[in-house]
């Protein structure tokens, strides 16, 4: 999976976001969901949405940017 981002109307849903991309679920994570990028601006309408590869690469100019990695975050050393 990589993230996308897609401008959307401020308080789109996900399945707003999978018409509007016309992705079907299987292709997204939808346990991800669709995330306010900028809960403080929520006017810009910016929202970031785990899809598969083959998805991002289909979506093209439709999504608002991306592919972006999307790597694992985990603890840096042994735990204090």
């Amino acid at each position: 999976m990589v993230l996308i981002t897609v401008r959307l109307p401020s308080g789109a849903t996900l399945a707003q976001a999978l018409r509007h991309l016309e992705l079907p679920e299987e292709e997204v994570d939808v346990g991800y969901g669709l995330v306010l990028i900028d809960p403080l601006d929520p006017g810009q309408g910016l929202y970031g949405l785990r899809v598969s590869e083959s998805a991002a690469r289909r979506t093209g100019l439709a999504a608002g940017g991306g592919p972006y990695a999307d790597p694992r975050i985990e603890p840096y050393g042994p735990p204090e």
